[in-house]
């Protein structure tokens, strides 16, 4: 049976390229974003990748956009299989810097969406007592590294939200992952806000070297996904991370607290 999936922020980026892993599969994709030229680029990929699907323009903090693309959902397809909160924007700046407008811009896009998301579309799959649900946090969420106060919250908090759910909804067949990829190569840092002109040549110089792209990353999620696996840690870089932290606590708090001082450096400097 063709799986019916709701992908947000799929305009672009990882949530384009998990459109084109599900279009591999023959999936109907409903391809929602507030840009509607990168959705009808997306749309006619997906076809050509072998699925099919619709776009709608969606800004995830509205209430009232979440609910009107429910109802038109329902009456197109009569349920939803998949919904992927993947819309997200990124800051990077120590917790002193930066404007606090854009505390308030990524709390509303990367956590309220998701959580809306989440609170639009569970009444459908618990009707039809069915469904997979995927929200896109980072690896960020569970390193919490330093000058990244505002993304690293949002981000752990998606993670707390889905495993949240994951044994909340347990009881209704609906699967719930976290997707936490580390740095790989997409356009998040086109609008990333920072007030360090250094973070984003850090980003872009990560980007460069990330040892997977974006349709890897879709891959590996979209298999987590129909496993029904609670957290996706797509790199391996990633995974070893965690575990050091884990296991190797105080050799990461050591070399975490050393980068503190490079981080000073670097303020001071700005101030000169």
């Amino acid at each position: 049976m063709t799986q019916k999936v709701l992908i947000t922020g799929a305009a672009s980026g990882l949530g384009r390229a998990l459109a084109l892993r599900f279009a591999q599969a023959g999936a109907d994709i409903c391809i929602a974003d507030i840009n509607t030229e990168g959705a009808s680029e997306t749309l006619e990929m997906v076809k050509q990748a072998g699925g099919d699907g619709w776009t709608a323009y969606l800004d995830v903090t509205s209430e009232e956009q979440w609910n009107a693309l429910r109802d038109d959902v329902e009456a197109r397809w009569g349920g939803l299989d998949v919904l992927i909160n993947n819309a997200g924007v990124a800051t990077g700046d120590r917790i002193d810097a930066g404007e606090w407008a854009w505390w308030e811009w990524i709390i509303d896009i990367n956590l309220k969406g998701v959580a809306l998301g989440c609170r639009t579309f569970t009444p459908v799959m618990k009707k039809q007592n069915s469904g997979y649900i995927m929200n896109t946090a980072s690896l960020a969420g569970l390193m919490i590294l330093p000058s990244m106060a505002s993304y690293n919250a949002t981000k752990a908090a998606v993670i707390a939200i889905s495993e949240t759910m994951h044994y909340e909804l347990h009881a209704y067949n609906i699967k719930v992952t976290a997707l936490c990829p580390g740095f790989f190569r997409t356009n998040l840092n086109k609008t990333m806000k920072t007030s360090d002109p250094s973070m984003l040549k850090f980003v872009d110089k990560v980007f460069e070297k990330s040892e997977l792209d974006a349709s890897e990353v879709a891959d590996r999620a979209y298999k987590s996904l129909m496993k029904g696996e609670m957290i996706c840690n797509p790199h391996p870089i990633g995974r070893k991370a965690v575990f050091v932290k884990r296991w190797l606590g105080g050799l990461f708090r050591w070399k975490v607290k050393q980068a503190s001082f490079d981080l000073r450096r670097r303020e001071e400097s700005l101030k000169k």
